[in-house]
């Protein structure tokens, strides 16, 4: 029989590099974490402003036929990089109309996950150009249609309107003059046998009007939602100068942060730069709300200066800013792993909501969704933020209150939190369905991990942080693990309860997955603690059930037993499903949780161990590539789960799960199993695809070079492992202070001294 053994994690070491190159980000500047709401008023009006890819927009296709043509890049509309009316790009349409051919462009709406839908407004404003001026016959045709499945047959409620003639709206074209258009929504009718809901809309769509056989382009940007009446405000002031701005050189880019006071509305900022004393010249635009902005310059020595305008929504630029200079330098792997880390600790600091402090679910997204587990990950970062000196600790101590202050009065389920919550009234959101209004129990569990991992690093005599660990021991113990068997007799522990559905939602937590924490802190609760021997009977379960689980959800039967013992591109696999599953199985329960202390009947050695070979699996898969996806390699792997192309995903190293897209979560949230294949996965996304992939949040949430697509997003559940994981590669920091909770060496004792029946032969085999 196999033992369960103890280790409290790797001697801290403090971290005492270079720093004067680190521009700490909420210590100079102050962030109103309301601009989460001010980005969500602008993603009410704007449908397009600029391309996340360079060469072609995916959120748009097209096709022609029978002699009409239509330019197009792999399916999708052109960028085009010279000519746009804000910075760095518009939408090209480029079209041949022939007699009895026909041709179609459509722009879609870029929908965020989890965002309650509607746009504001009763007319679409749009912004177009003609390199060589375009008479109004000539102009195509355009309809509208609140469906993303094009213009096939309608479903309800999806519908779609009559074809108008754009020169309805527009007269001739001039050339080389940007011209808004406006599109009152009252013009159009609806074509379909349901009613066309504008505030709906999804697609716009282009298509051929008179057969000229003349070739014609358009551009096309700045696509917005808003009032008719809001066209007549053309008197309406600049808005006033950014001020105090400041450039910070980094490795291959440059951040450029500025203040505005005013309180007056802006529509956007418009970054300036200037190379070897050049004209300044727009380069990109940011949100309102947001100071800050990520120049990617892509080499070090570069010298850049910059300057900031204010635009009002009717595109009014105030006089350019006063002009700052950086230039970037070659970072040692120290200060590129810094860097990382504050840029991701970012998104849980300023990016936060301003009522609860909570992590929201993703940015841009619904900005009252906070979720439970996110929140979590993010208090861990905290920490690092701290330690790293990117906050003061006075500055995290506050805002750890403020979270606790949250929990203390949001909706609980027998001392669970639900899994999404209303950041400003604490109440339940039940974003899954109806029965996903109660309690969630392993969102739960990440919550209470990065409380307890608090709980013992704000560790001084004094009354604040006395008090907030007083608090967050009563919220610990507080949470009725027990009650989440269903039953005393259980095997189980289950993920959900409310108290409508009671257990409606019959989800019994098996492993091995994400979850295992769960099991860990339900047996470790000195309050409403668990039989010992369920951590067998339940997530390491044997029966059919157990088996059954783990195959239907992997497809595969290898691991069904929870045991896998084998061999993937030369790699041993002792505990998982398949070839390991997605990465974050590695991530979530061991952000506090440190492997290194635990092996049981199943593991030859420890979990740290175990989830090591399921990083070198998952390395080893995407460098050998066996579904041919473009940009896989031994630096650009990782696969866990993310947002793609289409839809959430939990893209894993197998035929069905792997679809093309790369989530730089799964590689650097494993820094603590493969340093060398990590920091080659670091240096690549940064370094090599930086200029697409690279923001004010540190790498984007995920991005798929086959379908040349690039999430929109940050999310929440994948920021946090970077930085946590990182860190705990370079200190053992979390680790350390999670594993220094007493309830939790507690729990390692009854795990070590438990012999489950009917193992022994299993072990031996």
């Amino acid at each position: 029989m196999k033992t369960i053994l103890a280790r409290f994690g790797a001697t801290f070491i403090r971290f005492a590099g270079a720093t004067t190159w680190r521009v700490v980000l909420c210590g100079l500047f102050a962030v109103d974490c309301a601009w989460a709401q001010e980005a969500d008023d602008y993603y009410r009006h704007v449908y397009f402003d600029n391309s996340l890819t360079p060469e072609s927009y995916f959120y748009s296709a097209g096709r022609a036929n029978r002699g009409s043509v239509l330019e197009l890049k792999n399916g999708k509309l052109p960028v085009d990089k010279k000519t746009f009316l804000t910075p760095p790009n518009s939408l090209r349409l480029t079209w041949t109309s022939n007699q009895d051919g026909g041709w179609e462009a459509e722009i879609r709406l870029l929908d965020f996950r989890n965002r309650f839908p509607g746009l504001r407004g009763d007319a679409i404003y749009l912004w177009c150009y003609a390199p060589e001026g375009i008479a109004g016959a000539d102009l195509p045709m355009i309809m509208l249609s609140d469906t993303r499945d094009r213009l096939q047959a309608p479903q309800f409620p999806g519908s779609f309107t009559d074809s108008l003639p754009l020169s309805k709206f527009t007269g001739d074209i001039p050339a080389a003059k940007w011209t808004e258009i406006r599109l009152p929504f009252s013009r159009f009718r609806t074509g379909s046998v349901y009613e066309f809901v504008p505030k709906y809309l999804q697609n716009i769509v282009f298509h051929q009007g008179r057969a000229d056989g003349a070739k014609h382009t358009l551009l096309v940007d700045e696509i917005r939602i808003d009032e008719a009446g809001k066209d007549d405000q053309t008197s309406a002031p600049k808005p006033p100068t950014p001020q105090n701005v400041k450039a910070v050189g980094y490795d291959r880019h440059v951040e450029v942060k500025w203040e505005d006071k005013s309180g007056l509305e802006v529509g956007r900022y418009v970054i300036y730069r200037s190379l070897k004393g050049s004209e300044f010249t727009p380069i990109g635009i940011q949100l309102p709300g947001i100071f800050r902005y990520e120049d990617f310059l892509g080499q070090a020595g570069v010298h850049a200066e910059y300057k900031v305008a204010a635009s009002n929504k009717k595109y009014a630029l105030s006089p350019l800013s006063n002009a700052a200079g950086a230039t970037t330098r070659e970072f040692t792997d120290e200060e590129l792993l810094t860097m990382f880390e504050e840029a991701c600790f970012s998104y849980y600091w300023e990016g936060a909501d301003k009522d609860s402090g909570m992590a929201v679910e993703n940015i841009p997204g619904d900005a009252r969704i906070v979720a439970t587990g996110a929140s979590g990950f993010g208090i861990t970062t905290l920490l690092v933020g701290v330690e790293r000196g990117f906050i003061t600790r006075q500055q995290g101590v506050e805002r750890l209150e403020k979270i606790v202050s949250f929990l203390e009065t949001a909706d609980r389920y027998h001392g669970a939190w639900s899994h999404y919550m209303d950041g400003h009234t604490g109440k339940t959101m039940p974003v899954f369905g109806m029965f996903d209004d109660g309690g969630d129990l392993v969102e739960t569990s990440f919550l209470i991990e990065g409380l307890l991992a608090a709980r013992q690093y704000f560790n001084r005599d004094n009354d604040s942080e006395a008090g907030l660990r007083r608090r967050i021991t009563e919220l610990w113990e507080a949470v009725e693990w027990d009650w989440y068997k269903q039953s005393p007799k259980s095997d189980f522990l289950y993920w959900h309860w409310s108290p409508r559905w009671a257990w409606q939602i019959h989800h019994p937590l098996i492993g091995f997955n994400e979850v295992m924490i769960t099991y860990l802190l339900a047996i470790a609760s000195p309050t409403h603690g668990v039989p010992t021997q369920i951590y067998y009977t339940g997530w390491a379960n044997q029966s059919e059930i157990g088996q059954n689980y783990r195959q239907e959800w992997s497809g595969s039967a290898d691991g069904k037993h929870y045991w896998n013992r084998q061999t993937y591109f030369g790699i041993k696999l002792d505990v998982g499903v398949g070839t390991g599953g997605p990465l974050f199985f590695t991530h979530y329960s061991f952000l506090g949780f440190d492997p290194h202390s635990l092996h049981d009947a199943y593991t030859s050695a420890t979990y740290f161990e175990n989830n090591r070979n399921i990083a070198r699996i998952s390395l080893a898969y995407s460098t050998a590539n066996p579904k041919h996806f473009q940009g896989y390699g031994a630096n650009a792997w990782g696969l866990t789960a993310s947002d793609g192309p289409y839809g959430y995903v939990p893209h894993s190293p197998d035929n069905d799960h792997d679809l093309g897209t790369i989530t730089p979560t799964g590689a650097l949230a494993s820094f603590a199993y493969t340093r060398k294949a990590s920091m080659a996965a670091l240096k690549h996304y940064y370094r090599d695809l930086g200029a697409e992939l690279w923001d004010i949040y540190g790498p984007r949430d995920a991005y798929n070079p086959s379908q040349d697509w690039v999430s929109p997003i940050y999310m929440g559940l994948n920021q946090a492992p970077i930085v946590t994981m990182i860190e705990n590669y370079r200190s053992g920091l979390v680790w350390k202070s999670f594993m220094s909770n007493p309830e939790i060496g507690v729990m390692l004792k009854k795990l070590e001294a438990t012999h489950p029946e009917n193992l022994t032969s299993l072990v031996s085999q």
